[in-house]
């Protein structure tokens, strides 16, 4: 993983210091809160329903388990003993004390790690593919490319005052896991068929208000215009982006009200007008990244590993965590775990100091010292010996986190929504746990199959909700809590938005509600291997729309 070097350490440091200043007149009252809202906004400080927020960046989800620990000690000391990670790939405290949050971006600066443009009209924190690097699947390693976008954005001066927030994601396999059609830019890494690396960019994809898949913009970006493209991109924006109205000014707008063909003829121009060479990544320069994410040395491992073996013929639930939790590797003998961040009937996304600290230990000593982040709110342990499979699964059952639910219907994102958002028109967290409950992780949620349900607790889809197979959006209607639900949505790379099934549901219905729509699919689907989205999209609609409104279940609000 990348390594801070002297000049990133003493930016960050800096950095630290200016915001305890800024802190200091805040509290002062030298500043009042709406001048401080853009210095602490630019610092990952939010003030939400009850308190501040503070979100830290975890550039691309990679995490060792120094700095694991590092944000365990925070939550231990600072917050109320855990943490939230989020769709972002990043972690959220909840309840800092506006006066400790500078002690703690200088503790995290000892770990490599900031708060820096995790908000703001700034370009957001580059995400990217959990499995980068490991998966079997994978072409290229998009982690050095998402490594070079973030120290070129970081602090960038044109770009720290957009119209409005810009995020950035990379894939580097054909199965997308990153999301990047939903995106302002995403870049999927590739091969031509002469073996060059670069890149599929796609551009004006988002959730929210006004939801958009991306429109493919370059079918092939050499890896030397990385740079040079994105910043061709992001300066069309920058210029024609509206600024008169922040809810039509993110980039999205611009491309659907352009054109696609308009816009991509705006960026070769922008493109094209650059002097020679600027912004060219030099070879050595990316040789020198990508150096950095060179995988581990690994034991070789056998790939039998009969002691998971046997350990599966025995015990159903492991073998289940087994099959739902761990991934292909690239290297024989090794897995990819994922560890569930949803317990049954837990947070989505929550996790405890000690569960943290557990996690970090079977980092150090099973996964090579390295954990990710996942933008659907779980954690991963990327390099796993198969033989150790059944040690991992035990240390992390002991700790209330090997919930066998990965891609399965109790696997919910879900936003902080009422709870804490006060943007938020409806609680997200009491119904993902409610679902949670009336599924379980018994046998029902593997007949089930894959099926990915996201919540949002407001039109700002925080929770992802147009990508879910099925979607829920909370909103208030006179006064009551009442839930939408679509259908057909996914962020993958088949990308496609949800369908409004039709009228809301209020909280105490929407589990029926969402029960109706599984036993529909259940009873519809080919066989076990369709999928519900499979199954949406051959049937369409109709049977799910006549199976929710005919049933007593909606009350049609």
């Amino acid at each position: 993983m990348y390594r801070y070097d002297e000049f990133d350490a003493t930016f960050v440091s800096e950095r630290v210091e200016q915001f305890r200043d800024q802190v200091a007149r805040r509290l002062s009252g030298e500043l009042t809160e709406d001048q401080f809202k853009l210095h602490r906004l630019m610092n990952g400080v939010y003030l939400q329903l009850h308190a501040y927020m503070l979100r830290v960046a975890i550039p691309y989800g990679v995490l060792s388990s120094r700095q694991l620990r590092k944000l365990a000690h925070v939550a231990r000391r600072y917050d109320k003993g855990f943490a939230h990670f989020t769709t972002r790939q990043n972690v959220q405290y909840n309840w800092p004390a506006l006066a400790d949050c500078p002690d703690i971006l200088a503790e995290l600066a000892t770990v490599e790690m900031h708060a820096i443009q995790t908000s703001g009209n700034c370009i957001r924190n580059v995400t990217a593919d959990q499995f980068a690097g490991v998966a079997a699947d994978e072409v290229v390693d998009p982690r050095p490319y998402a490594e070079i976008l973030r120290q070129w954005s970081s602090l960038h001066p044109e770009y720290s005052f957009l119209p409005r927030k810009f995020k950035l994601a990379l894939t580097g396999a054909a199965h997308d896991r990153a999301a990047i059609q939903v995106h302002d830019i995403g870049l999927q890494v590739v091969r031509n068929e002469a073996g060059e690396i670069g890149f599929t960019v796609y551009v004006g994809g988002g959730q929210g208000r006004s939801s958009f898949v991306a429109k493919k913009i370059r079918d092939f970006l050499p890896e030397a215009d990385l740079l040079a493209y994105v910043d061709a991109i992001v300066r069309v924006y920058n210029l024609e982006g509206r600024r008169d109205n922040k809810y039509k000014a993110r980039i999205k707008i611009l491309v659907h009200e352009k054109g696609i063909d308009a816009m991509r003829e705006a960026v070769e121009a922008e493109f094209a007008r650059r002097p020679d060479n600027l912004l060219t990544l030099p070879q050595a320069d990316i040789d020198t990244i990508t150096a950095y994410f060179a995988m581990p040395p690994l034991d070789a491992r056998t790939t039998d590993a009969p002691g998971t073996a046997e350990r599966r013929a025995a015990d159903p639930r492991f073998a289940a965590f087994v099959d739902s939790n761990v991934s292909a590797h690239k290297v024989a003998g090794y897995g990819i775990v994922t560890i569930s961040l949803k317990p049954i009937g837990g947070i989505p996304g929550d996790a405890t100091a000690d569960q943290m600290d557990a996690v970090a230990d079977l980092a150090a000593r099973y996964s090579s010292d390295e954990l990710r982040v996942t933008h659907e709110q779980n954690l991963v342990l990327p390099h796993v010996a198969l033989d150790d499979l059944p040690v991992v699964y035990d240390a992390l059952d002991a700790v209330g986190l090997a919930t066998p639910n990965i891609g399965l219907v109790t696997d919910i994102i879900s936003c902080p929504g009422l709870d804490y958002c006060a943007l938020a028109t409806a609680r997200s967290i009491p119904v993902a746990q409610r679902i949670s409950e009336h599924f379980g992780e018994g046998a029902r949620s593997r007949e089930i199959g894959e099926l990915k349900i996201k919540i949002s607790g407001c039109i700002n889809a925080c929770g992802h909700h147009h990508v879910g197979h099925i979607g829920i959006l909370g909103l208030e209607r006179k006064g009551v809590e009442t839930y939408q639900l679509t259908l057909g949505g996914t962020a993958d790379e088949t990308c496609s938005l949800g369908e409004l099934t039709g009228p809301g549901f209020s909280s105490d219905e929407v589990v029926d509600a969402v029960e109706t729509l599984v036993d529909t699919y259940l009873g519809l689907r080919h066989d076990s291997a369709e999928t519900f989205l499979t199954a949406f999209r051959r049937v369409g609609m109709a049977p799910f729309k006549q199976a929710l409104y005919e049933k007593n279940v909606g009350a049609g609000i």
